[in-house]
């Protein structure tokens, strides 16, 4: 097949002569590379096959994004077939470009009625009728032509297609010279050469290379060589130029039913630097593009359009007429709410027209302004949204807070009271309380000592654990040190429970003086078979190992420590309580340690194996409640409480306020009343005015009588006061002080630095003094605020190590003069009413103090007669006690 060509002659319809006409060298050449060429088409294709379908949606679309790259025009000083074809597709992309955009937007104007102005620009399908049309023959066709008729020499088909293109000379974008042409394309007139144009048009691929690739041994050859092979078609195969042509005009159909959108580039030098610009050929380039036709359409026309219904959609908010709180609310027609959208908008008539179904707009300006309104409207709804959402989510917030606040107190309360009375549970009421353990701040927090913090680093190395192990109890104890020939004796230790193991770390000093740690003791849970307690308040514990010498310990906080125990444990180990206690000591020898209750010493003592504490609370004693914690409400502005209207202040009568003046009642004297007239009169024989006692509760039931009987009132004159007064004896002098309070018990401390408060632990606060009920050697201590009864523990070295002096009583001997006081209580009745007194109780008063005696009650029982006169005239002042004056002084 590559050698020789067969040729059927037909005969009147009939099967005609078949022959077979070897080829000369250039013929095989030319079918050689027809064969190669051929593959390599169909190789490419393939691949581009297989990627479209490897990348195609598995799912059916109705649109779809496409992009198209175009290499562009190719000029060059030798141009041939290659760049003929390729300068004939730009041109018809050219052609799209101005149908799509400069003639499809002229039509638009006229067919939607708008004023405008026609702008005239150059369009290319002369150029493309030129190289594709068949009648009148194109570049295409001629060149068809000459191939058809051309015989083994090139050459002469080469002529053959000169002689044709003087069939197109009469196209004036065509030049024809002797071994050339030249086509005026929109990019600029490229020059092309004639000689070997021919033979790359040409089909070399025969019918018989077409049998041959289909009858191949490979199976992927045959693939790409699906087309079936008809031996009786006459018909001449398709040259190179035909392919072009059917490809460009397919391209063409699938462009003009999409909506293009074009990203022009622009070639700034030919040396393909960064740094360069030759002027003149980007100018050559944005000419040619038709960039400038395009520009000036633009500028005459509008930049936007779109159909009423849709402009109506996007900017109806925008007009008060047209929205309301977001819905459209226009009756009439699209087209008159784009006309009132236009108008409240504020744009001016000259930037916009109605056509007969679109809106247009001018400038793009115009449009990016309404844009933006219609940002800044969606921007103020979404503020307002915010703004609600947020007032929302705080209120949410704070409810959320308030709640999580309580569930939190609540739950890690109810956590230690559950966990402290499951203690107490297991203990069964067989066990004395001591004091501190009833507190109702009382929590088992487990890990005292920090050995999972930064300061038990040490603590850690020394028993092997890690930061990441689970520490059940930590805190300081006493442990029975055996000693040579002599009896155990209590020391002091660490004491940590884990979940497995129970360690004993001691602490001593070397030689340097370096603080070290030893592990003394390493008893596993699971060896433990119970624990001895003994019934009485002290903190000893024995805990019974098999097999291996028991361990005896002493610890503030017992209950907490045997209670991890026995948790971790499964609830294993028994709990057994004997005021005797037997165990095993380092020998393996049975050894009792005894309980006695004796003194009254708050501290435990051990001597010879024998404990004696004093005794403590009744084993069935109640642990104090828990007290609820209301959590504090901060009220805003926006929700502040109304204020209630304002009160008339009332106070309540002090019952012990005794007048200055009067003596103090002995038991068997009796108070007098004050009767109408003023006088008192008293009740039993043997008392005199002298002795008599004006109590508030009395003088309240007088100005009862008073105000039920205002007839009977009768007033005093100055001389019946001082007639009154002559006869009465001087007082004893006033009482003494009242004593000074009992200094405290406890022993005082001052805070050195803030503490904050937990659910165990009392809050402190900086130089505040604290009595200190109880000290463990745990290094917390027992305390309380001066003059409160609420307990909790707090960090020793938090307080001063040095304790307060204690409080003493103040004293002192200063008595006033009972004539100033009467003077003042005088003067203090009459400023009460100054400014509403009648003429008479001012005269009354004056007279009072005028005709004050030199003895030291005369005056103030004048007073006292002035201002028990004024209370009969003035009935309004009757409800309020003579010496109950709302001032900051009183009568001590």
């Amino acid at each position: 097949a590559l050698t020789t060509r067969t040729i059927e002659t037909p005969r009147a319809g009939r099967r005609g002569s078949v022959y077979e006409i070897p080829l000369n060298p250039t013929q095989a050449t030319a079918v050689r590379n027809a064969l190669a060429q051929s593959i390599y088409n169909r190789l490419f294709d393939w691949i581009v096959a297989r990627v479209n379908r490897s990348l195609n949606s598995h799912s059916h679309s109705a649109h779809t994004i496409g992009v198209l790259d175009i290499y562009g025009f190719e000029i060059f000083e030798s141009n041939s077939f290659e760049q003929l074809c390729i300068n004939y597709v730009n041109e018809k992309l050219q052609q799209i470009f101005i149908e799509l955009t400069l003639k499809a937007e002229q039509e638009e104007y006229v067919r939607e009625r708008i004023e405008w102005t026609p702008i005239k620009y150059f369009n290319n399908k002369i150029v493309c009728d030129l190289i594709e049309a068949k009648r009148p023959p194109g570049i295409f066709a001629a060149m068809n032509d000459a191939c058809a008729t051309a015989h083994a020499d090139s050459t002469a088909a080469d002529n053959s297609f000169r002689q044709r293109l003087t069939a197109c000379t009469s196209n004036p974008h065509l030049e024809l010279y002797d071994q050339n042409f030249t086509v005026k394309h929109y990019a600029g007139n490229v020059t092309y050469t004639i000689d070997g144009m021919t033979d790359k048009n040409k089909d070399q691929l025969q019918k018989d290379l077409l049998e041959l690739c289909k009858a191949s041994g490979n199976r992927f050859l045959q693939d790409l060589f699906p087309e079936p092979l008809n031996t009786d078609a006459r018909k001449r195969p398709p040259t190179a130029s035909d392919r072009i042509k059917l490809s460009a005009n397919e391209l063409f159909t699938k462009l003009m039913q999409s909506q293009p959108s074009y990203i022009r580039t622009i070639k700034p030098n030919e040396n393909k630097s960064p740094t360069e610009y030759d002027d003149q050929r980007v100018l050559h380039q944005i000419k040619y593009l038709g960039l400038c036709e395009n520009i000036r359409v633009r500028r005459a026309g509008f930049a936007y359009r779109q159909t009423f219904d849709k402009v109506v959609e996007r900017f109806y908010l925008l007009s008060s007429a047209t929205s309301y709180a977001g819905d459209y609310v226009w009756k009439g027609d699209a087209k008159s709410a784009c006309t009132q959208i236009f108008k409240d908008t504020g744009i001016d008539s000259s930037e916009w027209q109605l056509g007969v179904t679109k809106a247009f707009i001018r400038h793009p300006e115009t449009l990016w302004a309404l844009e933006n309104q219609r940002e800044m409207y969606w921007h103020n709804m979404a503020t307002r949204i915010q703004r609600a959402w947020s007032k929302f989510m705080a209120h949410k917030h704070d409810c959320a807070t308030k709640i999580q606040q309580a569930w939190s107190l609540s739950r890690d309360r109810l956590r230690h009271v559950k966990e402290r009375e499951e203690a107490r549970s297991i203990l069964s009421g067989r066990k004395q309380r001591r004091r501190h353990s009833m507190a109702s701040t009382r929590t088992f927090y487990g890990d005292y000592l920090g050995v999972l913090g930064s300061g038990g680093q040490f603590i850690r190395e020394t028993i092997g654990i890690t930061e990441n192990d689970a520490v059940l109890f930590s805190s300081r104890g006493e442990t029975l040190v055996a000693r040579k020939m002599r009896s155990a004796k209590p020391g002091p230790r660490i004491l940590v429970l884990t979940p497995r193991d129970l360690f004993v770390v001691a602490q001593g000093l070397d030689q340097n003086g370096v603080l070290t740690h030893t592990l003394e003791h390493r008893v596993a849970l699971a060896s433990i078979s119970q624990v001895s307690m003994s019934p009485l308040q002290d903190g000893w514990m024995v805990f019974h190992v098999n097999s291996q010498p028991d361990l005896v310990a002493r610890c503030d906080l017992k209950a907490e420590l045997m209670y991890r125990a026995v948790k971790a444990s499964g609830n294993r180990i028994a709990v057994n309580i004997s005021a005797t206690i037997k165990y095993n000591n380092k020998n393996m020898k049975a050894t009792a340690l005894k309980f006695e209750e004796a003194g009254a010493s708050p501290h435990e003592q051990f001597e010879k194996k024998v404990v004696r504490v004093c005794s403590g609370l009744p084993s069935s004693s109640e642990s104090r409640q828990v007290k609820k914690v209301v959590p504090t409400t901060t009220m805003t502005s926006a929700y502040r409480a109304p204020r209630k209207a304002a009160q008339p202040a009332t106070r309540r009568p002090n019952t012990n306020v005794v007048v200055p003046g009067m003596s103090v009642p002995t038991p068997a004297s009796v108070a007098t009343t004050i009767t109408a007239g003023g006088s008192a009169t008293p009740k039993k024989k043997g008392v005199t005015s002298a002795n008599t006692v004006v109590t508030t509760a009395a003088l309240e039931a007088t100005q009862q009588q008073q105000e039920l009987q205002p007839a009977q009132t009768q007033t005093y004159s100055a001389a019946n006061s001082v007639s009154s007064s002559s006869t009465q004896v001087p007082p004893p002098p006033p009482p003494p002080p009242p004593a000074a309070p009992a200094a405290t018990k406890y022993p005082r401390y001052k805070a050195l630095y803030d503490f904050p408060a937990s659910d165990s632990n009392m809050e402190l606060v900086a130089n505040m003094v604290y009595e200190i009920i109880e000290k463990s050697d745990s290094g917390w201590w027992l305390a309380r605020k001066e003059g409160e009864t609420d307990e909790g523990w707090v960090p020793y070295n938090y307080l001063n190590s040095d304790p307060e002096p204690p409080k003493q009583a103040v004293t002192t001997n200063d008595k006033p003069s009972n004539n100033h006081l009467n003077i003042a209580a005088a003067m203090k009745t009459a400023s009460q009413g100054l400014n509403d007194r009648t003429s008479n109780s001012m005269a009354e008063l004056a007279a009072a103090l005028a005709n004050r005696p030199a003895s030291p009650n005369g005056g103030i029982a004048a007073a006292a007669a002035a201002r028990s006169n004024f209370a009969s005239r003035r009935p309004a002042y009757n409800s309020r006690p003579i010496m109950n004056d709302d001032s900051d002084e009183e009568w001590v």
